[in-house]
């Protein structure tokens, strides 16, 4: 298969409704997709990804900016002329054609010799892993088997990019992740230029070579997955990506000492004091002697070698969120900070944030505790969101 790099440059899609109000879906994106990489558009219902699929595609036309595969300007080509396989959300499977059948079709439009249109879906088939299924109908198939036959009909015309809107939000959790192994290595297998649609954040970094993080038609960060996680931009960022989602407070940079009430989380050398929000990940906390960051454990969930500290915020706190987590290795941990108390700063607080921890750490609900903050684990933002 060929593989092209496929440039998107001001790119704008603006929706009008029947009283004349204007959506802005897409608001001047700027990117570039490497040849043979698998990108993933990321972002919460409503930024703009799928919208910006269908104009990669053709069925949207772009309101302003151009499209480029390679050097070629597709943005007036017609989808059929563009070289690409689009896989949708429902599969879009034919049900009275067999599997055969419903992979053949595209050859069949493109009068493709019949012998060689047999081999060709036999191959796409069997790379898919269905190629013991093609007499079945869809009605016979799982919701697994069937998202298979989406995408090697998809293939089978050996189109220059593959576009993936959504492709496993229909299936069960064992499934999706078993089909987005399968999909990261039939990308990798065939080096096609692939696009990957999803809300989901572990899909997403799991499955790409780099994500592209949207918000309300606005590109937020591109980047490796890893790499957003660790450096995220803005606050949107650090909030979307996680699970546990990172733990928000509101504090202050005072005589470069990170404050939250009377608790220090670190030091800000160089930087003017200021009100910020301060992002911590839940595998942001060592637990030791002596600290200023004095809490007492609300609830504890042990999962493996895991354990999540539910832990009473201070008075400020936002964000209270709360979901089940992992755990990264633990790292260096901040010294020298003053003795104090944060259960002095609001006693009434009822949010809450969360702590993981290694399980032979042995903590109990009830106990008092000491926390660190570890430097590379934590983000300040400005009150307009913005990393500082």
């Amino acid at each position: 298969m060929e593989t092209i790099e496929i440039k998107l440059q001001n790119l704008t899609k603006v929706f009008q409704a029947k009283n004349k109000e204007e959506t802005i879906a897409v608001n001047d994106l700027d990117i570039t997709i490497p040849a043979g990489k698998l990108i993933g558009l990321l972002g919460p219902s409503g930024c703009g990804k799928s919208t910006t699929l269908y104009m990669i595609s053709g069925l949207l036309k772009p309101t302003e900016g151009r499209i480029f595969f390679g050097d070629t300007d597709v943005t007036d080509v017609a989808p059929e002329k563009r070289g690409i396989g689009l896989v949708f959300q429902n599969y879009a499977l034919y049900p009275h054609m067999t599997v055969k059948q419903n992979i053949l079709f595209p050859l069949e439009n493109l009068k493709m010799d019949k012998e060689k249109a047999l081999e060709r879906a036999q191959f796409y088939a069997d790379l898919v892993g269905i190629g013991h299924l093609m007499a079945r109908k869809p009605v016979q198939l799982s919701g697994g088997q069937q998202q298979r036959v989406a995408i090697a009909r998809a293939l089978v015309k050996e189109p220059r990019v593959l576009l993936l809107d959504e492709p496993l939000s229909n299936l069960d959790a064992r499934l999706r992740l078993q089909t987005r192994e399968e999909i990261k290595r039939i990308q990798k297998e065939t080096g096609i230029t692939t696009i990957f649609v999803t809300h989901d954040q572990e899909e997403a970094m799991s499955i790409s070579d780099e994500i592209v993080l949207m918000q309300e038609g606005i590109q937020q960060q591109k980047g490796a997955p890893q790499d957003v996680y660790d450096k995220p931009a803005n606050l949107f960022v650090a909030k979307f990506l996680g699970s546990p989602p990172i733990n928000l407070f509101e504090g202050r940079i005072e005589n470069e000492k990170i404050m939250v009430g009377k608790a220090q989380f670190g030091r800000a050398e160089g930087k003017k004091d200021q009100k910020v929000v301060i992002g911590v990940r839940p595998e942001g906390f060592n637990i030791v002697e002596r600290s200023s960051l004095k809490v007492t454990v609300d609830f504890v969930e042990t999962i493996g070698r895991d354990t999540t500290l539910i832990i009473q915020k201070p008075e400020g706190a936002v964000d209270p969120e709360v979901l089940k987590a992992q755990q990264e290795e633990s790292d260096e941990m901040i010294d020298g900070i003053e003795e104090g108390s944060i259960e002095e700063t609001a006693p009434e607080q009822k949010a809450t944030f969360r702590a993981i921890v290694d399980a032979d750490n042995r903590v109990k609900p009830g106990d008092v505790i000491k926390l660190s903050v570890k430097p590379h684990k934590m983000f300040l933002f400005n009150k307009d969101g913005e990393l500082i």
